[in-house]
C-alpha cells in the first residue's frame, strides 16, 4: 500500500488558520494565501491536498467553497475536502468544483446511508471519524456523538467510504506525535484504508506512523497542517523520508 503525505489547509473566513485540539478559540490565524499555500504543497511534490472548511464544520454550509474551488482550479494533485458535507446537495457541489474526495464525518454518524448515496452516484468517499480517546465527536468537535469508534467502524465497512480519516482530537495541533495504540487498533479493526491525522510534529511522527502494521497491513498516509505552516516539516522532506522508509 502506498503511504501518501495529506498536507493540509484549513480555511476559516477564506484564511489559511490552525484550531488547537480543535478549539475554535485557539485558532493560529497564517498570513498566507491559502491557493499559494496550495500551489507551494504541489510544488514540493505533494500527490494529494486536504482541505477543509472549518466554518461548514460548525454550520454545515459551505461556507468557503469559492476558496475550495480556485484551489482546484489552480493546482493539478487531485484535493480532498471536508468540513460540513452534510447532505447530498453539499457533497455535489464539491464534486462540482472539481475535488476529488470528500471527507464526511458529522453526516455519515447521524445519516449512515448518505455516504453511500454519495459513492452511489460515482464520487469518491472517506468517512472521518474525530475521536478523544476511543469517543466520537461531530459538528465541528464540539458534540459527543455517543459512539466509539470500533462502534461505528463495523457500521461502515461496506457503506461505500474507500478510506477512513482518524483525527485524535486531544493530539491535534500539539506537535507530540501520533497515538500510534489507537491507530493499529483501528487498522486491526477495519479492511478499509487508514488515514492518520493529529498530532505529527516531526520527520520522526511520520516514519513512526511508517511502521504501524496490522496483520501485513499498513496505514495509507498521514495528513499534516500545523507543523507544516510553523515551519517545522518540510514538505519535500516528507515526501523524500516517506519515499526513502517505503523503498
Amino acid at each position: 500500500m502506498t503511504f501518501h503525505l495529506y498536507p493540509a489547509i484549513d480555511l476559516r473566513d477564506g484564511a489559511c488558520v490552525r484550531l488547537i485540539q480543535g478549539d475554535y478559540d485557539r485558532e493560529i490565524r497564517y498570513e498566507s494565501d491559502p491557493v499559494e499555500v496550495a500551489l507551494s504543497f504541489e510544488e514540493a511534490g505533494a500527490q494529494w491536498i486536504h482541505v477543509v472548511d472549518l466554518d461548514a464544520a460548525r454550520s454545515g454550509q459551505p461556507e468557503n467553497l469559492a476558496t475550495v474551488s480556485e484551489i482546484v482550479r489552480q493546482v493539478t494533485v487531485p484535493v480532498q475536502t471536508g468540513g460540513g458535507i452534510r447532505s447530498l446537495e453539499t457533497a455535489k457541489s464539491l464534486f462540482d468544483v472539481g475535488i476529488n474526495r470528500c471527507v464526511m464525518g458529522t453526516a455519515a454518524v447521524e445519516n449512515p446511508s448518505l455516504i453511500e448515496m454519495v459513492a452511489d452516484l460515482g464520487f469518491s468517499v472517506a468517512l472521518g471519524l474525530d475521536v478523544r480517546g476511543t469517543e466520537v465527536a461531530t459538528r465541528g468537535w464540539e458534540q459527543d456523538s455517543g459512539w466509539t469508534i470500533f462502534e461505528l467502524l463495523a457500521r461502515f465497512e461496506n457503506a461505500g467510504a474507500e478510506a477512513i480519516v482518524v483525527t485524535q482530537i486531544n493530539r491535534d495541533g500539539m506537535g507530540t506525535g501520533s497515538d500510534i495504540e489507537g491507530l493499529s487498533q483501528v487498522l486491526a479493526s477495519t479492511g478499509l484504508e487508514v488515514v492518520a491525522s493529529g498530532g505529527v510534529g516531526s520527520l520522526q511522527h511520520i516514519a513512526d506512523l511508517l511502521e504501524v502494521e496490522v496483520d501485513g497491513r499498513f496505514l495509507s498516509g498521514v495528513i499534516v497542517g500545523k507543523a507544516i505552516h510553523d515551519g517545522k516539516i518540510d514538505v519535500a522532506e516528507a515526501i523524500e523520508t516517506i519515499r526513502a522508509q517505503q523503498s
